[in-house]
């Protein structure tokens, strides 16, 4: 084959592949959505399959591709590697004719909204629990009332991070910076301080970036294109300060902000991040990479016995970075680790909060609910913040992130002498 040939296949083949593929529908077949929602299409016709029309005539455009769920399993498992889900949420960013509503567009700035809810953190979240409020928000936006909203801090993470540790962490010998995401800041701080905690513990101190914006993925799912591509590239422009300026690794704890950064920003909104993609990574890799090169020890209490169920969210599914969380895990004495099937928990981000979405998702994550139930577990743990949400919400069971767990069953002190942390 000489290179004139090679030139023109590599030209006729478009960035997400639909070409390939081979119409197998093994993405059908992996798909939440496709066995309890008759009215999407399945990602073979509504991705390669649809492409095909739709590059023809714009008028092709199906609005059910709206009930995707941008999961990625079916790139998961597509032999051809295949970018279904790019295909489908690019073809809903250019040929949808609806427009992002008052819901959509509250759901989607997440920013906006947790700098307002925690300000006023107890009456919003007395609020937000009312029967008759949650009744007003499915009659008016469209939230379903069924749904529990996650509760808002009192005190964001970056003020407690400014308050309470920043001055301490110039200390430590090494550093790694923190995109530590909405959830995080306006919802559940304590994450972020455990991995505070657990990083200071192995000799890393731990730097924000300076202007962090949300990573994206809600203003994605819910069309708001511009305003997730100027988010972008502020981070970007963080992250590269950090990489390239300061050459650290950049670290997070929430599965699905860490791959729209890696993945969805050059596939979805055009950003090319090639320069620092190799070093935006979940921080339950980065410890454990440390671990097994022999440059960091974790030392753990004798009194800590958990029976922990590890649920696998999609996005880290995606990523192929499971082992890094799971291992981990297996390294504490006392845990008693329980691995769960392979299921989408259905809520999707704001997806699940939507009414019109609200059975398909309960529906979506049933069966791992009920194998969650089933194990008597005293935990679970996961490393997606809204698969914590719809797990809580549909078991009653508790649920952790892994650098919590991580945190909650160190010996600190031991684990300091053991990586000789000297503080300057």
């Amino acid at each position: 084959m000489d290179d004139s040939t090679v030139n023109y296949q590599k030209s006729n083949i478009s960035d997400n592949n639909f070409e390939q593929c081979i119409k197998c529908t093994i993405c059908t077949v992996y798909c939440p959505v496709t066995p309890v929602n008759p009215d999407f299409p399945g990602p073979k016709q509504a991705g390669p399959d649809g492409e095909r029309y739709r590059l023809k005539k714009p008028f092709f455009y199906d609005e059910a591709l709206k009930y995707c769920l941008n999961c990625k399993r079916c790139e998961v498992v597509c032999p051809s590697n295949v970018k279904i889900g790019d295909i489908i949420q690019s073809a809903r960013i250019k040929y949808s004719k609806k427009s992002p509503g008052l819901r959509d567009r509250m759901l989607a700035n997440t920013d906006f909204m947790g700098n307002m809810a925690t300000l006023v953190a107890p009456v919003v979240n007395a609020t937000l629990g009312l029967k008759p409020v949650k009744k007003i928000m499915d009659a008016t936006l469209g939230i379903d009332a069924h749904r529990t909203f996650p509760s808002y801090a009192s005190e964001k993470f970056t003020t407690w991070f400014k308050k309470e540790a920043r001055l301490n962490q110039s200390r430590y010998p090494r550093q790694v910076a923190y995109f530590h995401g909405c959830y995080v800041n306006y919802n559940y701080p304590q994450l972020g301080k455990d991995l505070v905690t657990v990083m200071n513990a192995v000799g890393y101190g731990i730097k924000l970036l300076e202007d962090e914006k949300c990573c994206g993925v809600a203003k994605i799912s819910n069309r708001l294109i511009d305003e997730a591509k100027r988010d972008g590239k502020i981070n970007l422009e963080q992250i590269r300060r950090a990489v390239l300026e300061e050459n650290l690794t950049v670290i997070g704890t929430s599965s699905t902000c860490t791959f729209t950064i890696r993945d969805e920003y050059p596939h979805l909104l055009d950003l090319d991040n090639a320069d620092v993609r190799d070093e935006v990574m979940l921080a339950t890799r980065f410890l454990y990479n440390l671990i097994d090169s022999g440059k960091a020890k974790l030392v753990f209490r004798d009194d800590y016995k958990k029976r922990v169920a590890y649920h696998t969210p999609c996005h880290m599914e995606k990523l192929g970075w499971t082992i890094y969380s799971t291992s981990l895990l297996k390294m504490i004495p006392g845990l008693d680790y329980v691995p769960l099937e392979s299921n989408c928990c259905g809520i999707a981000g704001t997806y699940g909060f939507k009414k019109e979405n609200y059975n398909d998702s309960q529906d979506i994550g049933r069966p791992l609910f009920n194998q969650i139930l089933g194990e008597h577990v005293d935990l679970v743990a996961t490393d997606c913040e809204t698969c914590k949400w719809q797990i809580e919400m549909s078991t009653g069971m508790p649920v952790a992130n892994p650098i919590s767990i991580i945190a909650d069953a160190l010996d600190i002190e031991a684990t300091r002498r053991a990586n000789s942390v000297n503080l300057k």
